[in-house]
């Protein structure tokens, strides 16, 4: 029988259809592999279910690899060096489309909930300093008929764009690297910063790493409008983090909603200390049912590999 890893617990019904297969490990830690880790795992294990913050640089594929394949959970792959995985003869896939509409939730939890100023509202309450409703009080964003700036135009950008049109009948300008046509009405930018410019809503879903890296810098946020209102659901080193901080402490912008973070789970002080940003615990896909699919959808992959057919979701 060959040897799994599954680099992090996993949903109950993941790990049953994994030990019909496979002499299972699952690691108990919620931090990801060391660089080291991940190079002893390859040498030891025939597959591993990798996820985020899992360190699989190009030095972990040196010396005897054992592993054939790297099933990642998650749609982003930014911690696996896949052309050091394929110099190395391992197979990687991923699971997009499962996660797509409940990330897309999640980016509109952050911006009602950043435009509302849900967060102050709902810290005001719980600290019972709430002095009853006034006709001034807490005055947020008003979100219907908003222009939204998507920052990648890919499943999860388009998933987030159609609820944005259809939903609160927000005019919709996008910014995609390559020419892209979407079914909807919206509008391609020919820059980054003009994008920035002219939408009160950014909302960022691009992958994370290589040229993506710190694509929110401080030029971008020095774009947006002063009442603009930031989102981030892409991964932390979108976005240069000191430099949003700084815009949104100096009041540069109206505030923000973020779902991850540079160095996960670490969130500076000086983040978790500023009133007008939202922030959750990289939400992003927490439902049941959406981690299950993308648990099955990994483990697919790893039996189409053992099958020695092509992967579904190769990247």
């Amino acid at each position: 029988m060959k040897k799994l890893l599954i680099t992090r617990q996993l949903p109950e019904a993941n790990l049953a259809t994994a030990r019909t297969r496979y002499d299972v490990t699952v690691r108990r830690e919620t931090v990801g592999l060391t660089v080291a880790e991940a190079q002893a795992a390859l040498a030891a294990y025939d597959a591993i279910l990798v996820t985020l913050g899992d360190q699989f640089t190009e030095e972990a594929f040196s010396g005897n690899l054992r592993c054939g394949v790297l099933a990642n959970f998650g749609v982003g792959y930014n911690h696996i060096d896949a052309d050091a995985a394929a110099k190395a003869g391992v197979a990687v896939s991923n699971t997009p489309d499962v996660v797509t509409d409940a990330t897309a939730d999640i980016g509109m939890t952050l911006i009602l909930s950043a435009c509302r100023r849900a967060g102050e509202g709902e810290r005001l309450v719980r600290a019972d300093k709430w002095t009853g409703w006034e006709p001034t009080q807490m005055l947020g964003t008003h979100v219907t008929g908003k222009t939204v700036g998507i920052v990648g135009m890919g499943r999860i950008g388009q998933a987030v764009a159609r609820r944005c049109h259809y939903g609160f009948e927000m005019p919709v300008l996008y910014f995609n690297r390559s020419q892209k046509s979407v079914e909807f009405p919206a509008r391609q930018m020919d820059s980054l910063q003009s994008l920035m410019a002219q939408a009160d809503i950014i909302v960022v879903t691009v992958p994370g790493g290589g040229a993506n890296t710190a694509l929110i810098d401080v030029d971008a946020l020095a774009a947006m409008k002063p009442t603009g209102i930031f989102v981030n659901i892409a991964r932390g080193d979108v976005v240069d983090e000191p430099a949003l901080i700084k815009a949104l402490a100096n009041r540069q912008i109206g505030g923000a909603g973020l779902d991850v973070y540079a160095k996960e789970p670490r969130v500076p002080d000086a983040l978790r200390a500023l009133e007008n940003v939202v922030l959750l615990p990289h939400l992003g896909t927490a439902a049941l049912e959406v981690r299950e699919a993308m648990g099955q959808m990994a483990l697919d992959n790893i039996f189409a590999w053992d099958d020695g057919r092509p992967l579904p979701q190769a990247v």
